[in-house]
């Protein structure tokens, strides 16, 4: 599916995705990746659970809410992934990757610090 907003031309936009990838600002990502509206990690090293050991480059990002996309269903991490977001006062949301990158986009029109940590399947 491909996704239409007004663009700031220095943010990340995420303008499309489907089985097995996304796109950001038209460029095509086929691996997990970290977007926010200023970088994009396009090699985070996470398995398909998350875990506290994915963490820490989502965390160094400083974001005021991680929007994190679990793949084509919504997956809830284990509870000391979820206590250490709280530890570092993150708001943080998990749904399926494609809920993840329409909300990335809204949040980001609202200009709030938003970090989408997408599990690419």
């Amino acid at each position: 599916m491909k996704l239409h907003l007004a663009q700031n031309a220095n943010q990340n936009l995420i303008t499309g995705y489907g089985a097995g990838y996304v796109n950001v600002n038209g460029q095509r990502f086929e691996r997990h990746l970290i977007v926010t509206p200023t970088q994009i990690v396009h090699e985070w090293l996470v398995e398909m659970e998350l875990s506290e050991a994915a963490l820490p480059p989502v965390l160094q990002l400083a974001p005021q809410i991680v929007l994190f996309g679990t793949g084509k269903t919504l997956r809830f991490p284990p509870p000391s992934v979820l206590k250490r977001l709280i530890v570092a006062k993150v708001g943080y949301e998990f749904m399926d990757t494609q809920a993840a990158c329409r909300t990335y986009n809204i949040l980001l029109e609202e200009g709030r610090n938003v970090v989408a940590a997408l599990l690419v399947v």
